[in-house]
């Protein structure tokens, strides 16, 4: 037989594995009984809650989940809360809708429930065309300022939002429509670029031409003063735009409001009373009016 001595540490006393890097040998000490009892507890809690509890995942050939001893079912539980959650729902839902719009913004609970409904069905419905938090685009109208097109009060948003613009299936859509002066031969290429440098003095800006602008003032005074006003100041009851602040919808450049003119522009917007529930359509206006334009 082969005589097998031990290496021992010289310092510590201590038996070496036998490893070695650079003149430095490794310690063969034992782990800390206070780790070790640890260790052998995490097993045995391991094991006693895989009895008592579902074992996720599945043990080996026991198909899915294992129910336990206990009975227990993380499925269940989320079902119970999923459950529980509409229920919640449902009752703040009832009272939204057995309440007014400015009762909603007066009563906390009731706001703060229509808030998050509101800017949940804002995100899926409304965010694709006005933009995250209404901020518009070109031919989308921004929600969060104090301008509207037609009515910004909490009702009036609410109808909106109900019956669309220029909805052809819903009969108490809002409706209006601008003529297309240059496609349907109204105006001549000419008169229309007499009106657009006038309603470019409108808004204070610089017309190319004064000559053209004093001309295009009595053809709008003939022409457009019936829907914007003899001063271009709008008309929200029937969706005219106010010409003389400095937003514009479709673009403020000389090629953007010639294109309007002569095209028109006559947008449409869904009527959500046919897709969406009262209570939704309700929340959807107090999120619209807080968004900062509302009045």
């Amino acid at each position: 037989m082969s005589d097998h001595t031990k290496d021992i540490d010289e310092t510590t006393g201590v038996e070496t594995t036998g490893h070695e890097w650079d003149g430095i040998k490794e310690l063969n000490n034992p782990l800390p009984r206070w780790w070790l009892y640890i260790w052998y507890g995490t097993i045995a809690f391991s094991i006693a809650y895989m009895i008592a509890m579902p074992a996720l995942p599945a043990l080996p050939g026991l198909g899915t989940n294992t129910r336990g001893v206990l009975g227990a079912s993380d499925r269940v539980a989320v079902a119970e809360q999923v459950d529980k959650m509409r229920a919640d729902r449902m009752a703040a839902g009832t009272a939204l809708l057995s309440a007014s719009l400015e009762e909603i913004e007066t009563d906390r609970s009731l706001q703060q429930f229509a808030m998050a409904a509101g800017e949940s069905a804002f995100g899926d419905n409304c965010a694709t065309c006005h933009g995250a938090g209404g901020r518009g685009a070109i031919g989308y109208p921004t929600l969060a300022d104090d301008v509207w097109l037609w009515d910004g009060t909490l009702d009036g948003i609410e109808y909106t939002i109900r019956h669309g613009i220029r909805h052809e299936e819903d009969p108490e859509t809002r409706f209006s429509q601008m003529p297309a002066f240059g496609r349907d031969g109204l105006l001549t290429r000419a008169q229309i670029d007499d009106v657009v440098n006038h309603v470019l003095t409108l808004s204070g800006r610089e017309a190319e031409s004064e000559e053209a602008a004093g001309r295009g003032a009595d053809i709008f005074a003939a022409q457009c003063a019936l829907c914007h006003g003899p001063n271009g100041t709008g008309d929200r009851t029937q969706g005219a735009p106010n010409l003389t602040d400095q937003t514009w919808l479709f673009g403020s450049e000389y090629r953007d409001i010639y294109n309007t003119v002569y095209n028109a522009r006559n947008a449409h917007m869904p009527a959500w009373g046919e897709r969406l529930d009262d209570a939704t359509i309700k929340s959807l206006a107090v999120y619209v009016h807080s968004l900062g334009g509302g009045e």
